[in-house]
């Protein structure tokens, strides 16, 4: 069973209902390689996870909740305590998208046996689909290992976050002949180790088109290329909750205004002290309809 939510109207709070499993499966997110494109977008809360699950294939609970949630200066500070929580969350709000938690930094990178300890433990607490890693050729054997032992794993290639201070920065990867090379051998090495589904951030366009070429599994680019199999965005981004967003985000709403608008209103009516009080509400409620009059 999965679980979705209905609106309590005493409390106006989310409470859990049964559902019938209807999630899209690992496999046949697989399956779309070259089919119709995979819709993903970020998701660390509840409440947005209700909103988002109906019009996508994933739910990715990224480690990028370091910046967005907590006000962190990279995702190299995330715990693996706050990825179980906020997974669990989203897994609770969602019935239909796979949900797929990022591994955080410093969990898996130091063996084999220590990726599986952490993996086992997200998938135990959070109740996802799948679990997240950057890295490339270097992270084969790791995928290979989760695979073989009932941890789906999605791969991560390109412009890694939490590998920002080797990197250097948030540049797009692959301008010259050496960095294209690799970037496409690690992205063949994750495949072949059993990646369901590669990640490609912040490639230059067409080493992402010859990525998705050169795999089986789906690729989901994000600041990538149209022709991945599927695109991922920072849903926060998206949506324009932040004055500053990358330059390959396209904005589908400004709800920075929209939220500044809202309190400006009712700090407003709070200061003139007009705004309605529980007890009015009630009474106007108890009355019922105006009668007209004519």
């Amino acid at each position: 069973m999965s679980t979705t939510f209905t609106i309590d109207t005493a409390t106006s709070r989310a409470t859990p209902t049964p559902a019938p499993m209807k999630r899209l499966t690992i496999p046949a997110v697989r399956a779309r390689k070259g089919g119709e494109p995979l819709v993903m977008l970020t998701a660390y809360t509840v409440r947005m996870a209700q909103l988002l699950d109906p019009h996508c294939d994933l739910l990715l609970v990224g480690d990028s909740l370091g910046q967005v949630i907590y006000g962190l200066p990279s995702t190299v500070p995330v715990s693996l305590e706050m990825m179980c929580a906020h997974g669990a969350a989203v897994v609770r709000g969602s019935y239909h998208a796979a949900v797929v938690v990022d591994m955080p930094f410093g969990s898996y990178e130091g063996s084999k046996e220590q990726a599986f300890a952490s993996a086992a433990r997200i998938m135990k607490e959070t109740g996802a689909a799948a679990v997240k890693l950057e890295g490339g050729e270097a992270m084969a054997e790791t995928i290979a290992f989760l695979s073989a032992r009932g941890i789906p794993v999605m791969a991560h290639v390109g412009l890694t976050p939490q590998a920002v201070n080797v990197l250097g920065g948030y540049g797009a990867r692959g301008r010259s002949e050496a960095e294209e090379k690799k970037l496409i051998g690690d992205a063949k090495a994750v495949a072949d180790a059993g990646s369901f589904a590669i990640v490609v951030e912040g490639v230059i366009e067409s080493i992402a088109d010859a990525i998705t070429d050169a795999v089986a599994c789906p690729t989901i680019g994000i600041g990538a290329s149209a022709r991945c199999d599927g695109q991922v965005l920072v849903t926060e981004d998206m949506l324009g909750l932040f004055e500053r967003t990358p330059r390959f985000v396209k904005r589908y709403a400004a709800m920075a205004d929209l939220v500044s608008d809202a309190a400006v209103a009712y700090a407003g009516e709070v200061r003139a002290r007009s705004f309605p009080t529980a007890d009015q509400t009630y009474r106007r409620a108890a009355a019922g309809p105006t009668a007209k009059t004519g």
